[in-house]
């Protein structure tokens, strides 16, 4: 009787071995290959495509920034301004008035 325990213990991790094996054989087919390269592949285009949807949403709120920094009247990031207008008594320094040089 155990002697018939152990014959079918045997014969079942025997078929799951050779299942395993089979399986990981298979990869290494051609059809297999082929299956991993467009798995491969297909996970590529999809994490491209992600990037690019999220760059195309970053660029789209910094663009709504923009306009609304615009909109109010003052250019978004502008740090202190090299001049002001009252540095220049009311001249322009970039449009000098003619006769002024």
């Amino acid at each position: 009787m155990k002697r018939m325990l152990w014959l079918g213990i045997g014969l079942a991790v025997g078929a799951l071995v050779v299942r395993k094996l089979s399986q990981k054989a298979e990869a290494f087919t051609p059809a297999g290959i082929a299956s991993s390269v467009a798995e491969t592949a297909g996970g590529l285009i999809e994490t491209a495509r992600s990037f690019l949807d999220d760059v195309r949403e970053g660029m789209a709120e910094r663009e709504q920034q923009i306009h609304e920094a615009f909109a109010q009247g003052f250019a978004l990031d502008a740090g202190p301004q090299p001049w002001d207008d009252e540095d220049f008594n009311g001249t322009d320094p970039i449009h000098p008035q003619e006769g002024s040089r």
